[in-house]
């Protein structure tokens, strides 16, 4: 049975994103599609790729974590990656408790300054 390949107007399509933002993540080397002339295909090893790529853009990851992480999958397998996959988590989740603790004191800042406006106007 032969592996699914997308081109790269369906890679676009499949996974919302722009040419753009899909030339940048060849750039930048965290996708390698198959070259055939002019046109780029993307294998299953590729669309796994850019599923753990949009995953980690959406915690809030660098892209260069990012690209690291994968890399670490090729040169040194799974429970490497794995180990890693969890300090880079912590360390993630750490930055979203601060950045949310620190929302959470705006919006409480916010909050009294709107209500003491409204006292005023009475």
């Amino acid at each position: 049975m032969t592996e699914p390949r997308l081109s790269f107007k369906e890679m676009c399509a499949k996974y919302d994103v722009t040419p753009r933002t899909l030339r940048y993540y060849e750039y930048i080397e965290l996708l390698s599609p198959e070259r055939v002339g002019r046109s780029r295909f993307y294998g299953a090893k590729e669309l796994a790729r850019m599923t753990l790529i949009l995953r980690g853009r959406k915690f809030g990851f660098p892209l260069e974590d990012i690209r690291q992480w994968l890399m670490i999958y090729e040169h040194e397998g799974t429970e490497t990656q794995m180990k890693t996959w969890l300090e880079l988590a912590d360390r993630q989740m750490a930055e979203l408790n601060e950045q949310r603790t620190q929302l959470d004191e705006t919006m409480q800042e916010l909050k009294t300054l709107r209500d003491e406006t409204a006292k005023t106007l009475g």
